[in-house]
């Protein structure tokens, strides 16, 4: 049984591989299907798509590529993210809400650049987005740019001194709810995913009320399977999707030479996600 990976990243937010070249390692791994989950843009689906199709026109190994999406929200002070599998991206409902979405974060950079200037830093968001064409502006861009630049001396040292929530320059962004995620996903024909929940620490008690709320708004699907997750987080993780029949789904969030020595496929070298989770997803999505 082939394996695939349901959560990566590619440039179009903060991983370094194209679109084009994420399908194309895919391919050299053995993936059968690969999901591009940008945070909070859809901006690489076209590439990525159009590339598997040119690649299976030509001969090449089939790899299919799942059309999806992460939501960064925010639920009782705490980041979740819900990712959607199996998106219709190119509805003009979900499309003019993404847009929304999006503008919010650019309000968001334009201020934390003015912030930045006061720390004698050379920044404007025209100037991050000049050198990441085309991509969602996060943290882990501002990081590059500043060490790029000589501000700092590492990216751990530009989010300690610049870039982290508890310093002076950052700015926190709008965000949508969880639920808000879920039904945006829905209506755009997915399937919503609660992405690697054990990443946020908030005890098994808070973590079975979010789950709970979620399954009552239409959350689909559970990520049983992910790059850190230790045999209990595992267990855990299939238990809440048995108490609460959800789907199992997992990847290893591949952002490429932005999260070192956590490969496609296999995250830190144990991950496998097998195929049969894919085929359970589609025949959700098809119901």
């Amino acid at each position: 049984m082939k394996p695939v990976d349901l959560h990566t990243h590619s440039n179009k937010s903060d991983g370094t591989y194209t679109p084009a070249q994420l399908v194309d390692y895919a391919v050299s791994k053995g993936l059968s299907a690969v999901a591009l989950t940008d945070h909070d843009t859809i901006g690489g689906l076209d590439e990525a798509v159009s590339h598997a199709e040119a690649l299976a026109a030509a001969g090449q190994p089939p790899v299919e590529v799942v059309p999806g999406i992460e939501f960064s929200t925010e639920h009782d002070k705490k980041d979740v993210h819900i990712v959607g599998l199996y998106i219709s991206y190119n509805a003009p409902a979900f499309r003019a809400q993404l847009d929304a979405f999006v503008n919010s974060r650019i309000n968001r950079n334009i201020k934390m650049c003015r912030n930045l200037q006061t720390a004698g830093i050379d920044i404007t968001f025209d100037k991050l987005q000049a050198r990441n064409p085309g991509a969602v502006i996060t943290r882990a861009h501002y990081a590059s740019y500043l060490l790029e630049d000589g501000y700092v001396k590492s990216r751990q040292d530009a989010f300690s001194q610049y870039l982290g929530d508890h310093t002076k320059y950052f700015v926190p962004r709008e965000k949508v709810t969880p639920a808000q995620a879920v039904d945006l996903i829905l209506k755009a024909g997915g399937i919503p995913i609660l992405a690697h929940p054990p990443l946020y620490h908030m005890g098994q008690d808070r973590l079975d009320q979010l789950i709970f709320s979620l399954k009552e708004v239409g959350l689909m699907g559970i990520e049983a399977f992910y790059s850190s997750y230790t045999n209990q987080d595992e267990r855990d993780m299939r238990r809440f999707a048995e108490r609460y029949d959800l789907l199992l789904s997992g990847g290893s969030d591949f952002h490429g030479a932005n999260k070192p020595g956590l490969d496609l496929g296999t995250g830190y070298g144990k991950l496998f996600v097998p195929e049969e989770l894919l085929d359970k997803l589609k025949e959700a999505h098809h119901i």
